[in-house]
């Protein structure tokens, strides 16, 4: 979640897949910040930067 929201992580990410800039989002959703964006991004990018160990 979004802090101080309840939008999703997921919901902002799929906007953005989409197409939508962090204008538009905020333009849609007006208690979300271009702030609470790049948040978003920041998190989605610390998630996906994270060793993978297999196992042998």
């Amino acid at each position: 979640m979004v802090t101080g929201t309840r939008v999703r992580v997921s919901d902002v990410l799929e906007m953005m897949a989409g197409g939508a800039t962090p204008a538009n989002i905020v333009a849609d959703f007006a208690y979300l910040t271009e702030e609470d964006i790049r948040a978003v991004l920041a998190y989605a990018a610390a998630q996906a930067d994270h060793m993978v160990v297999l196992a042998a």
